[in-house]
């Protein structure tokens, strides 16, 4: 018996100790209320978490940002981006938003859509649990970061076409996004997988497909945010840098080409000089767009 409440209470001492401590508490306003590494999938997946932020002494039914991080979608959680977007962080709890932070399975686990499932799945349950944590589950809206970006659009541009395999479990997602903030992501796979590199076993766009793009256009376009796009959409506020060596500028122009021509309110901001990611998207200027259009939209 006593062996085996030993090796009980290391598995669960691992389970802890996976569980990165949270980097980012900083740099939220004093007083915001954490509720840290929730499960949303009723699982032991790591990747099945997420972290909800709440302003003290909050309003009821508050408007939800939801935050999906960046990484090429092979690495990073779901702390990622917010290092340098701190000031923008802040001000989501401080002006009176309730903000959440979802991780999902990465590639180098399960190729797509596997992640799009996670993020389905996960709005799905902050949609359901809005009651108990004080927001309104009919005003949500998306933020995303590269990755993050590519996935935030997909959701929500895909939210009212029915896509079967979106979903964890075959059903259509009950929640509806009321707005997005697309920070540079890929939305034309097919376009960015258009150069030689992405041929090899190790390009981002092959892990993410699990094949070659050129080798299976039909998975390249199932997974490109503007392959979706139509008048039932909602409304987008696009920003890239001019100088993105990543994603290139072009997929954002695409992406807002495609809004306006299906006459969905979309907004393309291009940052004069600024490369893929950096303290140059958490400008003065840039937060106050962000915010005129989340108040404008939620």
């Amino acid at each position: 018996m006593i062996r085996v409440l030993s090796c009980l209470f290391l598995l669960l001492s691992f389970s802890v100790a996976a569980q990165r401590a949270s980097p980012v508490k900083s740099f939220f306003p004093e007083g915001t209320v954490f509720h840290e590494n929730i499960n949303y999938a009723n699982d032991t997946v790591q990747k099945h978490l997420l972290d909800i932020y709440l302003p003290p002494n909050a309003a009821k039914s508050i408007p939800l940002v939801i935050w999906l991080h960046g990484g090429a979608w092979n690495h990073n959680d779901k702390y990622a981006d917010m290092s340098y977007m701190k000031q923008t962080v802040k001000q989501f709890v401080a002006d009176g938003y309730a903000f959440a932070s979802i991780d999902y399975r990465q590639t180098t686990t399960k190729p797509f859509p596997a992640n799009i499932q996670d993020c389905n799945q996960a709005i799905q349950w902050l949609h359901d649990n809005a009651a108990k944590y004080g927001y309104d589950k009919n005003r949500i809206a998306l933020i995303g970061f590269s990755a993050g970006g590519h996935l935030a659009s997909l959701v929500a541009l895909s939210n009212n076409d029915k896509v079967v395999n979106f979903t964890h479990d075959g059903k259509s997602p009950s929640f509806r996004i009321k707005a997005v903030v697309d920070f540079y992501g890929p939305s034309d796979l097919i376009a960015l997988a258009s150069d030689s590199n992405s041929n090899k076993p190790d390009h981002p766009i092959t892990q993410l497909l699990g094949a070659i793009a050129a080798d299976r256009p039909d998975l390249a376009t199932a997974a490109s945010p503007v392959t979706y796009v139509n008048r039932r959409d909602p409304p987008f506020l696009i920003i890239h840098g001019e100088k993105d060596e990543s994603v290139p500028v072009t997929q954002s122009r695409y992406l807002n080409s495609w809004m306006r021509l299906a006459r969905i309110e979309s907004k393309l901001i291009v940052v004069p000089g600024a490369p893929h990611y950096g303290e140059m998207f958490d400008s003065e200027e840039l937060r106050k767009e962000i915010f005129t259009f989340l108040k404008t939209h939620l």
